[in-house]
């Protein structure tokens, strides 16, 4: 704020003599609440958050560890991948970014329940009885194919690098729910590796748009299927 004063150079019609005349203070105006918060691109956190689960799931599913370890990815699918990609869907809902805050928060949707799917059945936490797991894993992969493939075909005018990731996601669901199914260990190392596909694929997206972050080229992520 700044005050000042104006002198008058004209006399008044008595004759007196100039004086400083009082000039009302700028108004002050308070600054417009910032964006700056929730200024960048919010995949720089999303993208390498979700890299991370997927990694720790594949691991899982080539048999790093052993299969009674089932619960060896939750911390980091529970307390990294799923929180970091709630703070991300919140990030693209506050830049405006719709179909973005969309496809972050269904995969914090699918990766939270995936850790509380496998909390549930090795604590018995939702009266599952042992007869009656099988069918409930393939209860949770079929939501998700059918949610996930509605995913794929909403997007398809996304860039190619897109399609592609959600592709290999739907044909890892799919490729996992029959080892499910049929209790096979190879077909679910198949998953894994499949895993480990989109998950590459997710790196390179990542590092694009890191490099656009940081002053960089942008990355060919491929033509949209659709135009």
């Amino acid at each position: 704020m700044s005050t000042h004063t104006e002198t008058v150079s004209s006399r008044h019609t008595d004759g007196a003599e100039p004086r400083a005349v009082p000039v009302a203070p700028d108004p002050v105006v308070a600054p417009a609440p910032s964006a700056a918060f929730f200024a960048g691109n919010p995949a720089a956190l999303g993208v390498p958050i979700f890299v991370a689960g997927s990694v720790a799931l594949a691991l899982v599913l080539v048999g790093y560890v052993p299969a009674s370890a089932v619960g060896a990815s939750l911390p980091i699918i529970s307390a990294a991948t799923g929180l970091g990609l709630l703070i991300s869907t919140v990030w693209s809902a506050a830049e405006g970014q719709t179909v973005v805050a969309a496809i972050f928060g269904l995969f914090a949707g699918f990766w939270l329940s995936y850790a509380v799917l496998v909390l549930g059945l090795t604590h018995g936490w939702f009266a599952i009885t042992p007869d009656a797991a099988v069918h409930t894993q393939g209860l949770f992969l079929i939501t998700w194919l059918v949610v996930l493939g509605l995913l794929t075909l909403g997007t398809l005018r996304l860039p190619l690098a897109f399609t592609i990731l959600f592709v290999l996601i739907e044909a890892t669901l799919a490729v996992v729910l029959a080892a499910t199914i049929n209790a096979d260990a190879n077909l679910t190392k198949v998953g894994g590796w499949l895993t480990f596909a989109f998950a590459a694929v997710g790196a390179y997206i990542y590092l694009g748009a890191s490099s656009v972050a940081t002053g960089g080229p942008a990355f060919p992520l491929g033509r949209p299927v659709l135009q």
